[in-house]
């Protein structure tokens, strides 16, 4: 899609310098809703398509959890470096190079999977879910989507980026729309070990994966 294409060019440091203002508040409060819907907040949680770390390091601040920040961007990983130096956040959230298609961490270790806004620009969905399914230890969980958190930042921050990059708000809905969801529940499709549904709501659109723990 052109949209994405254009969103993929995107300045690294600006994904960054935005991260730190305007998002800011989101992360703590997506992390929140992750964590509570998990219910547990200890383990191994792993950020998909992480970007400069912040959702990353909300977890890791909000838990007491090991958390990995996977990207493939080179340029992204040495901001997240940066960040977490800043953070005094390093060795609680490890920089993790990889393609969400491949993820470089064996089967079964990672309890809880995370991920705000990458989904909309994996070139193979499908892969992407069943690497997340394989890496999820039993009874883990994964919410991968995107959304704001709540109505109020939603709303807030959908009108200010729409006044600050053109086209912007017609991505966003783009995002959001039925034929995204549906796409995402069709690949969903035929992923094994794992139950999954699509979550929503005010905090945003994010599909759901759990690994039954055994009884």
């Amino acid at each position: 899609m052109n949209k994405n294409t254009q969103e993929r060019k995107q300045d690294p440091e600006e994904m960054d310098r935005i991260a730190k203002t305007l998002f800011a508040p989101v992360y703590p409060v997506l992390a929140e809703c992750f964590l509570a819907g998990f219910g547990r907040r200890d383990g191994t949680c792993l950020d998909l398509g992480s970007g400069p770390g912040h959702l990353a390091m909300a977890v890791a601040q909000a838990s007491a959890m090991k958390v990995y920040a996977l990207d493939r961007s080179t340029d992204v990983q040495n901001i997240i470096g940066k960040n977490l130096c800043n953070a005094g956040l390093e060795g609680k959230v490890i920089p993790l190079a990889g393609d969400v298609r491949e993820i470089p961490l064996p089967d079964a270790s990672v309890d809880l999977v995370v991920s705000r806004g990458s989904v909309y620009f994996w070139d193979d969905l499908h892969a992407a879910f069943c690497e997340t399914a394989r890496v999820l230890r039993p009874g883990g969980m994964a919410f991968i989507g995107g959304g704001f958190g709540n109505a109020d930042l939603r709303d807030r921050i959908v009108s200010a980026m729409a006044k600050r990059k053109p086209g912007w708000e017609d991505f966003y809905k783009a995002n959001m729309s039925k034929e995204t969801t549906d796409r995402f529940c069709q690949a969903l499709s035929g992923i094994e070990g794992v139950t999954s549904n699509l979550l929503n709501d005010d905090s945003g659109v994010w599909v759901v994966m759990r690994r039954e723990a055994p009884p």
